[in-house]
C-alpha cells in the first residue's frame, strides 16, 4: 500500500496542450496560441472596459463642460444689460448755447438793404415795356393755337382708301422690283437664317416712301436689308381721298429664302 501511494505522488499530471502536441512541433503558431490563450483573454476584456468607461463617460464629460459655458454666457449677457442700464440712467446733454446777440443785430441791420435793392428794380419798368411784353405774350399764344393745325395731316389705310396709291408697273411690279434689288446678307446666309420680315411704310402727298419701320423682324440683319430696299424704292402714283391727295399706310411683308 505504501508502494501504491508513493508512485501516485511521483506521477505528473501533463495539460491538455502538452497531451494534443505531444511528438508534434512545439514551436508551431497554434501552440503558442494555446498556450497564451487565458493571457490574451485576460487583456482583451480589460480593453474592452477601458472603451466602456470611455464611451459611458463621454457624455457626462460634455455635460459638465456645456454647463460651464452657458454659466459664463449668462455672466456676460448680464453684465451688458447692466451697463445699457447705467447709459440710460445718464442725463441728457446739455442744449446748445444761444447764438450770440451781435449775430441777430447783423441780420436785422442788413435784411433792408437787400429789399430796398429789390424795389429799385422793380421801379424801373416804365408803361412802354409792360404794353410790349404784353403784346408779345399775346401773339405768342395765338402761334401755338395754330400750330397743331398745321401739323396734323391724316394718314389713311390702304385698304381703305378710295382712290389707292400705285407702284409704277402696278401692284406685281412691287415684288419684281424687291427681287431684283434685295442683297441677302452674307452673314445672315452663312448661318442659314431665313425668314419673313414685315415692313409698313407711309406713301406721302407727293408719292414718296416716308416712315419706314419694322413690325416684325426676323434677324437684324434681315431687318436692315430689308428697311434699305423699301427706302429706296420709286415715287409712287399719291392716294386720294374724297378728291384731295392723303397720305396712306403701307405694309410690306418680304421674305427671305435659300435655295
Amino acid at each position: 500500500m505504501t508502494k501504491i501511494m508513493s508512485t501516485e505522488k511521483s506521477v505528473k499530471v501533463e495539460s491538455m496542450d502538452e497531451i494534443v502536441f505531444e511528438h508534434r512541433n512545439k514551436e508551431y503558431g497554434a501552440y503558442e496560441l494555446r498556450k497564451r490563450y487565458k493571457k490574451n483573454v485576460t487583456k482583451a476584456l480589460f480593453i474592452a472596459f477601458i472603451i466602456l468607461i470611455i464611451t459611458a463617460g463621454t457624455p457626462f464629460i460634455m455635460a459638465l463642460q456645456n454647463s460651464g459655458t452657458n454659466k459664463i454666457v449668462d455672466e456676460t449677457i448680464q453684465a451688458n444689460l447692466e451697463n445699457i442700464k447705467n447709459q440710460e440712467d445718464e442725463p441728457p446733454p446739455p442744449p446748445p448755447p444761444p447764438p450770440p446777440p451781435e449775430m441777430e443785430q447783423q441780420v436785422k441791420y442788413t435784411a433792408p438793404v437787400v429789399v430796398d435793392s429789390v424795389d429799385e428794380k422793380v421801379e424801373i419798368a416804365t408803361t412802354e415795356e409792360m404794353v410790349n411784353t404784353t403784346t408779345n405774350e399775346e401773339i405768342t399764344e395765338e402761334v401755338v393755337e395754330t400750330n397743331p393745325v398745321i401739323q396734323e395731316e391724316e394718314v389713311v389705310n390702304f385698304y381703305v382708301i378710295e382712290e389707292k396709291p400705285e407702284f409704277p408697273g402696278g401692284m406685281e411690279a412691287i415684288n419684281k422690283w424687291i427681287v431684283e434689288n434685295v442683297k441677302y446678307p452674307e452673314i445672315a446666309k452663312e448661318n442659314g437664317v431665313t425668314g419673313k420680315v414685315f415692313v409698313q411704310f407711309v406713301i406721302d402727298k407727293n408719292g414718296k416712301v416716308t416712315d419706314v419701320q419694322i413690325l416684325r423682324g426676323v434677324d437684324p440683319y434681315l431687318d436692315k436689308e430689308a428697311l434699305r430696299v423699301v427706302s429706296a424704292m420709286p415715287t409712287w402714283t399719291p392716294g386720294k381721298q374724297r378728291g384731295k391727295t392723303v397720305k396712306v399706310s403701307f405694309q410690306l411683308p418680304i421674305n427671305f429664302k435659300l435655295y
